[in-house]
């Protein structure tokens, strides 16, 4: 705090800024990832027999002791250390799920994309085709009302971090509850106190969508990125197809996507922004690990994303709190409601009442999105 020349109020607030978190909360994401890595790191020369036990991981990556280590670790993983530790080997595990989860509103994010050739659900059964690192996978999760069993045939470690971020295990639920309720607001979480964003499992995911979806309804979004998936032709089997890599969408022409009732402007974006990343001058990857600031701005220099999209993709795929996406109708319309509005506001109004939900304003989204939809059976 000294080096930075900052009081401690003013610190925190540009922490809480441009990165979307307080100071504390950034050092135990970074003590967690340093104990996944030393979790499944690989034998070496000088100790080829021996991993360090897990208080030693505790202590190594900092956690003062061996209760807040494994406190922490539960709440964002839903695996103790040593079951995120037998992963490596697996190829299935069981993800403990919160207290009071809303898996009913799980379901219908999973459930949402009918037109879906990537993903399929039945009941409690969800299948999708993931990218790994090694190529597409197919992961399996079995939902429950107090943990989520997953099955994969590829890596299970990966699979996790998607499985992970489907959950939304890393968001703070309870605090925005809290903070609904002490802004007299509870109405805008009743039934619902412990929903989360489901995240999309890879960041191209959500670029695609938040370039196709925008502007238009949901319906046809969710048949132009059918038609997408079907042109690529990556068939996986069982009738799911993976997702497309940007590879082969950098290597279509904008006439190929126009044949499929796209936009000349959006065919443009998608092609020009997938030609970007193969080229190496947008790294979406690391995006996840800077501040939400530099996310941001990297994001709006993209030629095609404005602000609805960007805040879209930081939310949905980068996992940032503190995003709204600004001109979005299901949040004017549930801010009108919520709020007893005479209108649905304006892009500065709405900025202006997303405000006191920060640093939370993902959440409040979420939940302004249900705020007018009929409670999940």
């Amino acid at each position: 705090m000294r080096r930075s020349g900052f009081g401690t109020t003013r610190l925190f607030e540009l922490f809480r800024q441009h990165f979307h978190v307080t100071p504390a909360d950034a050092l135990i994401a970074a003590r967690l990832t340093a104990a996944k890595a030393l979790l499944t790191q690989e034998p070496t020369s000088s100790a080829p027999d021996r991993a360090p036990s897990i208080l030693e991981v505790g202590q190594r990556a900092g956690f003062e002791s061996a209760s807040a280590f494994h406190q922490h670790f539960r709440r964002v993983t839903g695996l103790t250390p040593n079951a995120y530790r037998d992963l490596t080997p697996s190829r299935s595990f069981t993800v403990a799920l919160p207290e009071g989860y809303s898996l009913p509103y799980l379901r219908r994010a999973l459930t949402r994309d009918v037109h879906s050739v990537t993903e399929r659900s039945d009941g409690d059964r969800y299948r999708a085709v993931v990218q790994l690192r090694a190529g597409p996978a197919l992961l399996e999760l079995q939902l429950s009302s107090t943990a989520v069993a997953v099955e994969v045939n590829g890596s299970a470690i990966e699979a996790h971090g998607i499985v992970a971020g489907l959950l939304g295990l890393e968001q703070d639920a309870g605090a925005f509850a809290r903070l609904a309720a002490k802004l007299g607001l509870p109405r805008l979480i009743a039934g619902r106190p412990e929903l989360r964003i489901s995240q999309t499992p890879t960041v191209f995911e959500g670029l695609v969508w938040a370039i196709i979806g925008q502007q238009i309804n949901f319906v046809f979004a969710c048949q132009l990125k059918r038609r997408l998936i079907l042109r690529i032709g990556r068939e996986f089997g069982d009738g799911l197809h993976a997702p497309p890599l940007p590879a082969e969408v950098a290597a279509l022409e904008p006439a190929d996507l126009i044949a499929l009732k796209f936009s000349r402007s959006k065919a443009d974006y998608l092609i020009s922004t997938a030609r970007m990343i193969v080229e190496g001058s947008l790294d979406l990857e690391a995006l996840r690990h800077g501040s939400a600031t530099r996310a941001a701005r990297t994001l709006l220099a993209v030629r095609g994303l404005g602000p609805w999209s960007v805040n879209y993709l930081m939310m949905r795929a980068l996992g940032f709190p503190d995003c709204v996406p600004l001109g979005d109708t299901g949040v004017t319309s549930g801010l009108q409601a919520l709020l007893h509005l005479d209108e649905r506001p304006d892009v500065e109004a709405t900025r202006r009442l997303m405000a006191m939900f920060s640093p939370y304003r993902s959440l409040a989204t979420a939940h302004l999105w249900q705020f007018n939809q009929p409670v999940p059976a």
